[in-house]
């Protein structure tokens, strides 16, 4: 039997599918090095501010970005732009444009006002950008396959930011992003501005798969616990995992198994991790409930931060199982994140539910950690006692997750009237 040809629907959708893997990986790695990490680099060492007084401005941008986030999407759900594919690719090429001249002049940034005008402008993009970018996962993406696309995205993103050699400074970042943005900006430009039949089929792929896998038969309200409840717990998970991130890569002692390692092979040992971790959740995602893949992420992010608090001895490299966890665990809540708030949404409400969940989830608890961090150095808490903190955290969510699930079924039994 001859294989079935590609019909120009099926390439529209394959379009559809690799637009949204390039936009939201390329997205991913612009925040994960230029902003949490480039950004810091700007503040501390280029402008000569205190890593207390970069705390702060860290603080200020989780908070702008969040609320600049949920404010978008409401409006997007109230009229009507969350299921109208133009208008968001509009909305995107004007944030993705308002970011590629921060990006071009942030080395002009000098004094410490600059910076905090710099931050706010660039958490007033981010936040408009976060619902408008997720929710083109119920225009691209068929729900049997967003584990998958999940996958994909997050193995990319990681896959780049551990192989490229760069240094973590603001001038190597900046024009290797500016050359990735510049042709988006132009190509997005020309797609959203003129009429192509494409668009119009893609545009109407919502109304097949637009309403997410956990809210079929019944949709999930963003006043309910089916919403809430994933959304702390991948806020604390982004929190713990960012408030022991920032001091691991900053330590002399973890360098040469990370992704700043001189040896390539480390660096490639990583990257493959992530693909691999990624993959594997992607699957878990797709054949198991998830409460399954909440339980399997805890755990290993758990016994990850345990790793951390055993340090090797003075002059001896880490072992490369500490990098394996964690690439793993980073790996799983990751994919996670990038396609549970589709699945928890349908085209009426997933500009507010994605403007919630990436902006509580991924900005809010990874900027505020981040601050938490910074201050945590500069008043000279060491890095052995702060990963100690960090394991605590992980630990009692390792264990309270069971517990409270414990709870829900037994309060359910209860108002059964079970014996």
């Amino acid at each position: 039997m001859s294989p079935r040809r590609l019909s120009d629907t099926d390439w529209v959708h394959l379009v559809g599918v690799l637009a949204f893997v390039a936009l939201l990986s390329i997205g991913y790695y612009y925040n994960l090095t230029f902003v949490q990490l480039g950004l810091i680099d700007l503040g501390t060492r280029l402008v000569g501010m205190t890593a207390q007084s970069v705390s702060t401005v860290m603080a200020i941008f989780a908070v702008s970005a969040f609320g600049v986030a949920a404010v978008t999407g409401w409006t997007m759900d109230r009229v009507g732009w969350s299921s109208d594919l133009r208008v968001k690719l509009r909305i995107l090429f004007s944030v993705i444009a308002v970011q590629t001249g921060l990006t071009m002049v942030v080395g002009s940034v000098t004094t410490s006002s600059q910076y905090l005008t710099w931050v706010l402008a660039g958490a007033a993009a981010i936040g408009v950008g976060m619902p408008v970018t997720f929710s083109f996962m119920i225009d691209f993406i068929p729900i049997r396959h967003r584990g998958g696309i999940a996958a994909a995205v997050a193995g990319l993103a990681f896959f780049g930011a551990a192989i490229y050699p760069l240094q973590w400074r603001i001038e190597e970042f900046a024009p290797v992003m500016t050359a990735v943005m510049v042709p988006g900006v132009a190509v997005l430009g020309i797609v959203s501005f003129r009429r192509f039949d494409f668009i119009d089929t893609l545009a109407r792929q919502h109304e097949r798969f637009g309403v997410g896998r956990f809210c079929r038969p019944l949709p999930v309200h963003t006043a309910s616990f089916a919403f809430w409840g994933p959304l702390l717990l991948m806020f604390s998970v982004f929190f713990i995992d960012s408030l022991g991130f920032l001091r691991i890569i900053e330590s002399p002692a973890y360098i040469s198994t990370s992704w700043q390692s001189t040896d390539a092979g480390v660096r490639l040992f990583i990257a493959v991790t992530h693909i691999v971790g990624a993959a594997m959740a992607g699957i878990l995602y797709t054949v198991f409930d998830r409460r399954w893949i909440w339980g399997a992420v805890l755990a290993l992010f758990a016994f990850t931060h345990l790793l951390y608090t055993f340090p090797a001895p003075a002059g001896v490299d880490p072992p490369l199982s500490l990098p394996l966890f964690y690439v793993l665990a980073v790996s799983f809540y990751t994919t996670l994140n990038f396609a549970l708030w589709a699945d928890l949404s349908t085209p009426s409400n997933i500009g507010l539910h994605a403007g919630l969940g990436v902006g509580i989830a991924g900005w809010l608890a990874s900027f505020l950690s981040t601050s938490l961090a910074l201050y945590s150095e500069g008043v000279g808490v060491t890095l052995l006692d702060h990963l100690r903190y960090v394991n605590a955290l992980s630990l009692l969510l390792a264990v309270a997750f069971p517990v409270a699930l414990y709870l829900r079924r037994m309060r359910r039994l209860a108002v059964r009237g079970l014996p």
